[in-house]
């Protein structure tokens, strides 16, 4: 474990480092959001995807798109992260893929692999995927339930054995959404995952946004925080590959412990997204609001909107909540991350300071 002042010092070069993308934005990671249709209807579901009308982008635009994008930007040092909804429910996936993945661009997808055999693997290997997350939310009976998805649990399972039994891939990620309903089930999901042979688990909070501000008594209460963040180090101490998503500031106890290093939210900085209309934004799991789409493919060049749109991303929330900006911890935290910030309140719906520190 770091000592306080080293953490401190790392804290404040990062503090510095996030002032210079803000004016010299470094697109790291393009989501791309194929469709909004889902197999699944998932209760944490921050998009509500399966529930709103999927306008799609076709397989000649998105092929515009990306020849566009590689000759503005080039593909290096590039990530398209493939989400949705269910990716794999469009009948083009593999066509829209295999063009990315000829014009150089590197990328990965986040699945429920409930439709994942040991034919689909071949073709996610065939088209260049580098990486997956396939979801995985506590044991059968909870999952199923989570994710309302009789039958869930054991095909995606399937899937991820077929991905295992396939190979070829950079990295099988599992990613567990934590409820207060499923956090006594850690311990049985490690002796699980430890049995098969993916690289990493992921564990993140259920965050109130979308349909789980339907379900806040599915939230992670104070206790629940400190469990889990207790489980990930403990794990990470013995050296295994578990670690806390990005999102939120920890404070000095948890930064650097749960997750290889430290907070820092990027929307808008490394990360902007498409969505499956064509309108752009930054991460997809902030709030959708008109005022956060920053143009459309289909009309606009994304290179351009990329150099002198998002605004509204690349500033401190800290600095519109008196409360926040006066915190003691506002440097390394900016008023957290936007996915969680309730916009008509202006304050972080979110806030580890009281819970953690």
């Amino acid at each position: 474990m770091l000592n306080v002042n080293t953490k401190n010092n790392h804290l404040n070069a990062m503090s510095a480092y996030r002032a210079t993308l803000m004016t010299n934005p470094q697109l790291r990671n393009l989501f791309l959001e194929l469709t909004l249709r889902c197999n699944e209807n998932c209760i944490h579901c921050g998009s509500r995807c399966g529930e709103v009308k999927s306008d799609e982008l076709t397989l000649d635009q998105y092929k515009t798109f990306l020849t566009q994008l590689k000759e503005d930007m080039g593909t290096q040092r590039k990530m398209l992260c493939i989400t949705g909804g269910e990716p794999l429910l469009r009948k083009d996936f593999f066509d829209i893929m295999s063009f990315a993945d000829r014009l150089g661009f590197s990328w990965g997808m986040t699945s429920n692999a409930t439709l994942i055999d040991d034919s689909v693997a071949r073709e996610l290997r065939g088209s260049g995927m580098a990486t997956i997350s396939v979801s995985i939310d506590g044991l059968e009976e909870t999952h199923d339930s989570f994710r309302r998805t009789p039958g869930g649990y054991k095909r995606a399972m399937s899937g991820i054995e077929s991905l295992i039994r396939i190979g070829g891939f950079k990295e099988i990620q599992v990613t567990t959404v934590v409820t207060h309903e499923n956090i006594g089930q850690l311990d049985e999901l490690y002796r699980i995952f430890n049995d098969i042979d993916i690289n990493s688990w992921r564990i993140i909070n259920m965050e109130p946004m979308g349909r789980a501000k339907d379900y806040p008594e599915l939230l992670l209460t104070k206790e629940d925080y400190v469990t889990m963040f207790d489980f990930i180090r403990n794990k990470r101490i013995a050296g295994e590959p578990v670690t806390y998503g990005c999102s939120h500031y920890l404070g000095m106890e948890y930064e650097r412990e749960v997750r290889d290093w430290y907070y820092l939210c990027t929307a808008g900085l490394y990360i902007a997204s498409i969505m499956a209309n064509g309108d752009i934004t930054a991460c997809l799991d902030i709030e959708r609001r008109p005022e956060f789409i920053q143009g459309n493919i289909l009309r606009d060049r994304f290179s351009e909107v990329w150099k002198n749109g998002f605004r509204e991303f690349r500033r401190n929330l800290s600095d519109v909540n008196e409360k926040c900006a006066s915190c003691d911890q506002c440097k390394f935290c900016h008023g957290d991350s936007f996915h969680s910030w309730d916009f008509d309140e202006n304050k972080p719906q979110v806030c580890f300071k009281d819970i953690l520190f």
